[in-house]
């Protein structure tokens, strides 16, 4: 789980999206604190941007960059904290920002909040260093003795609240090394280079602390963990509240595990801060000392201000593990034996851990908080249970206040109850991990059960009573988005009334709701597929917003512009519904070309990420007047800071500069397109200075480059870009490792990858581009072997570049004549793709990354899988820009996978026949 997304869950139970949106139950704002509403100052200026709300005199002129401040707080003295400083920035002229809601603030410090930006509050921007140094030393004595939480950015100023560092007062954006966007702060020869803004206190090379500031430098250096009797071995972990860590006894030679707490940070659903909740593990820990299946408590002390534990070790691994390593699915025909060997594997363990639970409980605690990563699994299978940090007493009847999306307890669960729950979840996710699904609709319990059952010789009483632990809620089943009579949000897991990773909501009333099916249509029933996954789309618009048109991705919010981008934004969704043969959105075009007179100040230039992306869409669609203006734009930015990748740099913006030179008659996006190609054929920034780790793959690799030489080839039949495919290629090859069954997949160092965006499918694509030009041995034979990555059952997630999506997109086009591309295979993972399904308003949509949230964008969600269905199903050829389709035969005809050949018979009729 990428837990940056937890805290984009709040503001909506359907989509993801930016936290200050966030409402309360009744629809209306969240409380503000009141300086948010005190009256602008006379002569100041006031500007609110997404979690900030920023004043400053009309007149103030600050530098771009320098010394700033920032102020820490609890949520318990927030107000106080910022009225005194709201009153002494105002009486000085001192230009400042804030955080303007609690709801906010705890988001902000929350658990598994971003480390980097935790703890700020309030950021105040001082004229000059002297101005620098004043404010410093009458801000600390302002707020001497407030408690708040550790910048972990800053240097602390003493023990108060007060925390320096050096940066960027005004948004600026550089490419870093990996080509990669980036705020930027200049050097002293004017070239923009990353502001670093790590969980570690950093100042650029060039820039001296004051002197003032020495003091609080020597005291943050003397503090380590060099005078414990403990030596960190390695990091297992980090979250916002602190560390976990692999070390061993000095005195002893035992390994260990160190727990890391920070006072104030990592604030759980209650407000409990990681301090309070270690006592919370240690107290449950001991209380259960004796126990096989929890670990002992060894120790406990303080350094600084930062609490550990002490814990035994145990020697294992985290269930979530033994997925990869041993799950049937993740192959193209396990057969019927190896499906048996694995499903008594998961009956064994989750009777094992059925019964740790019960002796947790029988000791009087309740776990509250148990999934698949906190579960170790022993060579012999015996297991342990995890991280207490969130355990209570069983004659406690608390709700659950941290969790993992799979296994978010409704709000109604209390107790006992919440083990119950996660226990029914882990029933299914032994066998189908998709119970992150249940947060949008707990519904979606029964249809995984079914595929369950469809895939594993797995008694049927064992899943169905998973699905009613799962589904119940004061008698009757809770309903999620696919609802036909909505008549308010209901109070279940996902929905605004168990935000456990920020703060508590009110509690409102359950409502029963009328509920349509979880999957309103197959994808392969089409084309009422397409009819529906467009009606799903064009319903969750938003053309009064500004920032996005369809929701999709948390990337919408990461940069300027991100809403209105091809991978993210409506640029890609308004292609993919005109290419599936859904019909033109003449008002989302509307909506797009309004934005794109003057697109956003720091919009970046790439094909997926920025203008040139939509500057292609708008020509593709017949906008051409805004195309070339926005074209004009391109040609006046320099190419130097640009990554040479397809995402976001040369690759990408020099495929859509020879596009839109074709398509107009422009001979100036042309010789620019020319001009990427030289700067791709470079390489990265990363591999021109020597350092960093070269990525693979279509987005980010070597593929995207081949992709531009191809195309420019195809015009200019110059046999030197043929080259230059082939050795970007190779490069992209020499990434990639062997898996089970001989299957090709890119080498991450800590995962293979088999999907379309970075992983082997996308070279694969790229490979059958190259073959149609020039005969190559070697290619041709991993093109078979990376067939093999796109046969296996399962895959995490739907989307088009990270899922299954791709899959079928990438079979229905590949020209390798080999078994596993036929009709078959691909109507194979068309019906793997329904398991992901969902309902939006009784139409049929899937879910974003990590599968908390539904999405309808290109990359991730909605739209991406509209097109790959499409591009299988659809009447006309449909295919990614620059990867049009290169056949048609083989693809499966439309409707139903009723009458399915039985040369290559999907799972299901394998077990029946």
């Amino acid at each position: 789980m990428n837990k940056g997304y937890a805290v984009y869950c709040d503001a909506d139970p359907y989509f993801y999206d930016a936290p200050h949106r966030a409402a309360d139950r009744t629809g209306t704002s969240r409380p503000r604190y009141a300086a948010a509403s005190s009256p602008v100052p006379r002569g100041w200026r006031r500007n609110e941007s997404g979690d900030w709300l920023a004043l400053r005199p009309a007149g103030a002129r600050l530098p771009d960059q320098g010394w700033k401040i920032h102020v820490s707080a609890c949520l318990d003295n927030a107000e106080s904290v910022l009225d005194r400083v709201w009153r002494h920035c105002v009486a000085g002229g001192t230009a400042f920002k804030f955080v303007p809601g609690r709801h906010l603030l705890h988001q902000r410090n929350a658990k598994y909040a971003d480390r980097a930006g935790s703890g700020k509050f309030v950021t105040v921007y001082p004229a000059d260093e002297a101005d620098f140094e004043r404010l410093v030393g009458e801000l600390s004595d302002l707020l001497a003795g407030e408690p708040g939480p550790h910048i972990l950015s800053d240097l602390r100023i003493g023990d108060g609240p007060v925390h320096v560092r050096y940066g960027g007062f005004t948004r600026r954006d550089c490419y870093d090394a990996d080509g990669e966007l980036r705020p930027a702060v200049a050097r002293p020869d004017g070239v923009l280079v990353p502001d670093p803004r790590g969980p570690v206190f950093r100042v650029p090379d060039w820039v001296v602390p004051p002197a003032f500031l020495r003091p609080h430098l020597d005291a943050r250096s003397a503090v380590t963990v060099t005078g414990m009797p403990y030596a960190v071995e390695s990091a297992l972990h980090f979250s916002n509240g602190g560390g976990v860590y692999l070390a061993r006894d000095t005195r002893t030679g035992e390994r260990v595990v160190l727990k890391e707490a920070r006072p104030h940070a990592g604030l759980a659903a209650d407000g409990a801060d990681a301090v309070t909740r270690l006592h919370r593990e240690r107290g449950a820990l001991e209380r259960l000392s004796g126990l096989d299946c929890t670990p002992e408590v060894l120790d406990h002390l303080t350094v600084g201000d930062h609490h550990f534990l002490v814990l035994e070790h145990i020697d294992g691994k985290p269930l979530n593990t033994f997925f990869a390593r041993r799950h049937p699915l993740i192959e193209a025909d396990p057969g019927e034996r190896r499906l048996a060997e694995y499903t008594a594997w998961a009956l064994d363990v989750h009777a094992r851990v059925e019964r740790a639970v019960e002796a947790v409980h029988a000791r009087g605690v309740v776990f509250n908080d148990l999934h698949l990563f906190n579960i170790m699994v022993r060579e012999d299978d015996t297991v342990a249970l995890l991280d207490f940090e969130a355990a209570h007493p069983v004659d406690e009847a608390g709700r659950q206040t941290v969790a993992n999306p799979g296994f978010v307890a409704p709000s109604d669960r209390r107790g006992v109850a919440v083990d119950r729950y996660a226990l029914a979840c882990l029933r299914l996710a032994l066998f189908l991990p998709l119970t992150s699904l249940l947060a949008v609709d707990r519904n979606k319990a029964a249809h995984l059960a079914d595929v369950v059952a469809e895939q594993f010789p797995v008694d049927r009483a064992f899943l169905d009573e998973a699905v009613d632990e799962i589904t119940r809620a004061g008698g009757a089943p809770t309903a999620g988005p696919g609802a036909r009579a909505t008549l308010s949000r209901p109070n279940g897991a996902g929905t605004p009334g168990t935000a456990v990773t920020g703060e508590p909501r009110s509690a409102g009333p359950v409502v029963r709701r009328a509920h349509g099916p979880v999957v309103p249509v197959r994808p392969d029933d089409w084309p009422r597929s397409r009819d529906s996954m467009a009606e799903a789309i064009r319903a969750s618009a938003t053309p009064s917003r500004t920032d996005r048109l369809f929701p999709g991705d948390i990337a919408q919010f990461a940069t300027a512009g991100g809403g209105l981008s091809f991978a993210h934004g409506a640029a890609g969704v308004l292609y993919a519904l005109a290419e599936s043969g859904a019909g033109r959105d003449e008002d989302g075009e509307q909506w797009l070309l309004e934005r794109t007179g003057r697109p956003p100040s720091g919009t970046p230039l790439g094909f997926h990420d920025g203008l040139a992306g939509i500057a292609w869409t708008l020509e593709h669609l017949g906008h051409r007047d805004r195309a070339l203006g926005l074209t004009e734009l391109l040609l006046d930015q320099p190419l130097d800071h640009l990554g040479p990748d397809l995402y976001s740099g040369t690759a990408g913006l020099g495929l859509a500069l020879d596009s839109l030179a074709g398509s107009t008659g422009e001979t100036a996006p042309h010789a620019a397109a020319l001009r990427c190609a030289e700067r791709a054929a470079d390489g990265a920034p990363a591999d021109r200075a020597g350092r960093g780790r070269a990525r693979a793959g279509l987005l980010y690799g070597g593929a995207g480059r081949a992709l531009l030489f191809l195309r420019l080839f195809a015009r200019t039949r110059d046999t030197a870009l043929l080259d230059l495919a082939r050795d970007a290629l190779r490069q992209d090859l020499a990434r990639c490792v062997r898996g089970a069954g001989g299957a090709l997949q890119v080498d991450e160092g800590w995962r293979t990858m088999p999907y379309l965006g970075a992983g082997s499918v996308g070279i694969g694509m790229v490979l059958d581009d190259y073959l149609a030009h020039r005969a190559d041995e070697e290619f041709a034979r991993a093109r078979n072997e990376i067939v093999a990555a796109a046969q296996a059952m399962f895959y995490a997630q739907p989307g088009l570049y990270r899922g299954v999506a791709g899959m079928v997109l990438y079979l229905g086009r590949t020209t390798a004549a080999v078994p596993g591309t036929g009709p078959a295979a691909v109507r194979r993972q068309l019906d793997a793709l329904s398991w992901h399904a969902l309902s939006y308003r009784g139409r049929l949509a899937f879910p974003g990354e990590q599968m908390m949230r539904l999405s309808m964008d290109l990359s991730t969600g909605t739209a991406g899988c509209l097109l790959a269905v499409a591009s299988v199903l659809g009447d006309a050829p449909v295919g990614l820009p620059f990867l049009p389709p290169l056949r048609r035969s083989g693809a499966p005809g439309p409707g139903p996978t009723r009458g399915r050949e039985k040369a290559h018979p999907l799972p299901n009729e394998r077990k029946s026949s």
